[in-house]
């Protein structure tokens, strides 16, 4: 049985950043696949207590929005690394993973993210029409993850 979690997070009042919460509840509500236990997990940000949820995974992937991916979304591995942001509260997803390292004294499980883009990030907006286009391609492209949930095969798309 391969354990996958997906950690997807924002802020549902903020317009695009929602992204990543609309994602996880139409994740959710897909049938399972057989063969894969999967964790889903929503926050408003990356936190360090979220070291807890990638203990005992085969593999994660973490779903946010973002201004920076090329439209619909990019996908890339992660790695550890230190940043600015392991001394804040709300970690990058590299941050949190070196963060794991310090917590369990071993390498992570392979982390990836889907960075859907998005273009409105306001309060109170809703999510637009073009990052909703994203997020359907972007959940089109993670049934194509869980059609071989496997770090090698995972490899091959990231960047791509």
């Amino acid at each position: 049985m391969t354990r996958l979690a997906v950690v997807a997070w924002g802020n549902p009042s903020r317009g695009d950043d929602a992204l990543g919460p609309q994602f996880l509840d139409a994740a959710q509500a897909l049938p399972p696949v057989p063969g894969l236990d999967v964790e889903f997990v929503t926050d408003f940000q990356l936190q360090p207590e979220h070291c807890t949820d990638l203990a005992g995974r085969d593999l994660v992937l973490f779903v946010d929005a973002s201004l920076r991916a090329a439209a619909p979304f990019a996908f890339d591995a992660v790695a550890s690394s230190r940043d600015h942001t392991f001394t804040t509260h709300g970690l990058s997803p590299g941050a949190l993973l070196a963060t794991y390292v310090d917590a369990y004294e071993e390498p992570p499980p392979p982390v990836f993210v889907l960075a859907i883009r998005g273009e409105r990030f306001e309060l109170g907006e809703p999510v637009g029409a073009a990052a909703a286009e994203n997020l359907r391609q972007a959940l089109a492209f993670y049934r194509r993850l869980l059609a071989e949930p496997v770090a090698a095969a995972w490899q091959r798309l990231a960047g791509s």
